[in-house]
């Protein structure tokens, strides 16, 4: 299988911490990186980037090495406002026109609306942000609760560390559910944060939540083939139905309900990309009450039915 193409564009003023969200994902030779990526950092032109952290960082590739990427990912810069050069512009547009995926990250996103490619578009990007991207491009329809959002080949993310959620997210969009979770534990974070980044943009009176989940999180997982009602939940945590559903909000963005069933359908998906197990099998060792429940809730996560995901996913990844 060709490798797939990844290009960083690292303009001058690139936030550091986002160049280095996609290295920690995409790197081929690091601990945990799946095998297949090709990753190249690139600036306008080869040379010293300046940062704005301070820092030189040396790129050896220039606008060229976009030509032939599958993706490309830009991350936030300073000043984020200021539009990008022609030549910049021109690349981007010639790379998505030519198939390339285009994702930002943060306020990468004003570098994708400078070149039109968010027109017309579902896009986020960090909140404290998101009235200025609406502000100056219109016809860009933004949603700042978004953690990320994917749009086929335009994927945007929220700020700083919800660049590494939408990595992830490609991740898991290129090589499955695994390969994601693989690279999430190596790098000690969740392979999926349930909740937009509604939950951190600060509130008129702040909502401060009992305690941590956790150390609850981590049991469910353990024992996401048993049932795990709310009351169950809240029994094992050692607080109210009323407080846990607060923590949760506070935390989380979703139900307790809600983040039960998406890790049951994230497993599910690991199931199914790296077994032969039967629907019935897979069902119960995540949880569902029958074949009939997981198929459901997989094909509302995914558009397809459980033995399509995997014939598709296998075909893939021959």
């Amino acid at each position: 299988m060709a490798a797939f193409r990844i290009r960083t564009l690292a303009l001058d003023g690139v936030v550091t911490f986002e160049v280095g969200c996609t290295v920690q994902t995409f790197a081929p030779g690091l601990d945990a990186q799946p095998a297949g990526f090709e990753l190249l950092v690139c600036g306008e032109r080869p040379g010293v980037v300046r940062t704005a952290d301070g820092l030189g960082l040396v790129v050896d590739h220039g606008l060229a090495a976009l030509a032939d990427a599958d993706l490309i990912v830009v991350p936030a810069r300073y000043p984020h406002d200021r539009p990008p050069g022609d030549a910049v512009v021109d690349a981007l547009r010639a790379a998505r026109s030519s198939g390339a995926t285009v994702a930002s990250i943060c306020l990468g996103a004003f570098v994708l609306a400078y070149a039109g490619l968010l027109d017309d578009r579902p896009a986020t990007t960090h909140w404290a942000y998101s009235g200025q991207l609406a502000g100056l491009f219109p016809r860009v329809r933004v949603r700042e609760r978004e953690l990320y959002i994917d749009d086929g080949d335009i994927v945007t993310s929220a700020g700083l560390a919800a660049g590494l959620d939408m990595c992830l997210h490609l991740v898991r969009r290129e090589l499955g559910a695994a390969a994601a979770a693989r690279i999430a534990s190596w790098n000690v974070v969740a392979p999926h944060r349930d909740g937009g980044q509604a939950q951190f943009i600060p509130q008129t009176v702040p909502s401060v939540p009992d305690g941590t989940l956790a150390p609850l999180l981590e049991w469910a997982l353990g024992h996401l083939h048993e049932p795990l009602p709310v009351t169950r939940l809240a029994r094992h945590a050692r607080v109210s139905e009323r407080t846990l559903a607060r923590q949760f909000r506070a935390q989380l963005g979703v139900s307790a309900t809600q983040w039960i069933l998406s890790q049951r359908v994230a497993r599910a998906r690991e199931l199914l990309e790296t077994g032969d197990a039967s629907l019935d099998r897979i069902a119960r060792l995540t949880g569902f009450p029958n074949a009939e429940a997981l198929r459901k809730h997989v094909r509302r996560h995914t558009a397809v039915t459980p033995s399509t995901y995997r014939r598709a996913f296998r075909e893939r990844h021959r």
